[in-house]
């Protein structure tokens, strides 16, 4: 409620506190064109239409939410940045409004953080449009606007995410589509709740593969099933990603376990050896403790 209320003051009589912020003297001067279309790909086409549009005219413009496009692993994925200001040069910033507090010019590192990468994935949105629009080129920071110190009154941040946007990239680009992972599925194989009884939705699940993290648990779905294959299976990857990776080529708790009492696994193998030594060290301290109780 606090974030929509700031939103709405920031936003209020056609952008003027925002754009006191971007520097215009004279919001009279600024275009505020309408967005609304039928369906998001008319939103998305729309607010391409305006961006373009006001690159041409070159005057100031500020888009109130725009619907921008992302393909994610090939399926598009719609966004909605508070506000797109375009510049009578050409330049497009995103501007994000957050309802936490700037105190004495500066915000939490973890929420601006948030904040950014976020932003940043409005700018690669953008990038794609601009990439269409002549004399258009998207800002590689961002304005970040929040309430300044513990007042109401909006204050604006230059915010730059180009590190954001190359991770963010570079992930987006190291991503399966998801027509590769359709076309690996077992022939017939299909999750449709609509058309399907629950025991083909079953045989479904189990014919693919399960990737189990404890993180999984705050986010998936499927993640108690994938964990009670993965215990059955007596995989490490119940230990967490971290440990899964020190662990090397050990991947089953009992091997793991038989590594560690010498009975398994290569000695010149770090993991190996690490976990021998772990063996030793709490046998040490085990002993330690009980010669001092017998005392």
């Amino acid at each position: 409620m606090r974030g929509n209320s700031f939103e709405a003051k920031v936003k209020a009589d056609g952008g003027r506190e925002l754009l006191r912020l971007i520097g215009v003297e004279d919001p009279g001067t600024v275009s505020v064109p309408e967005l609304s279309a039928a369906g998001p790909e008319g939103r998305v086409a729309r607010t391409a239409l305006a961006l373009r549009e006001a690159t041409a005219a070159g005057t100031w413009t500020l888009l109130d939410h725009p619907l921008l496009a992302l393909e994610v692993a090939g399926s598009p994925v719609y966004l909605e940045p508070d506000a797109v200001v375009v510049r009578p040069d050409g330049g497009w910033t995103v501007v994000e409004i957050k309802s936490f507090p700037m105190v004495d010019g500066a915000a939490d590192a973890s929420k601006v953080g948030a904040a950014a990468r976020q932003a940043a994935v409005y700018v690669l949105a953008l990038e794609r449009v601009a990439a269409a629009t002549e004399g258009a080129r998207v800002a590689q920071s961002v304005l970040l606007v929040c309430p300044k110190d513990f007042s109401n009154l909006p204050t604006a941040s230059v915010v730059d995410v180009r590190k954001q946007r190359s991770v963010t990239r570079r992930q987006l680009d190291r991503l399966t589509r998801i027509d590769e992972i359709a076309a690996a599925l077992p022939e017939g194989v299909g999750f449709d709740v609509a058309e399907r009884s629950a025991e083909e939705l079953t045989a479904a699940v189990e014919s693919v593969p399960h990737q189990y993290a404890p993180e999984c648990l705050a986010a998936c779905e499927l993640a108690f099933h994938c964990r009670s294959r993965t215990r059955q299976a007596d995989a490490v990857e119940t230990l967490g990603r971290s440990v899964r990776g020190e662990l090397g080529g050990l991947t089953t708790v009992g091997a793991v376990l038989a590594a560690a009492r010498g009975e398994e696994g290569d000695p010149a193998d770090p993991a190996v050896a690490a976990l021998r030594r772990a063996r030793a060290l709490r046998e040490e301290a085990l002993s330690g403790a009980g010669a001092r109780a017998c005392r």
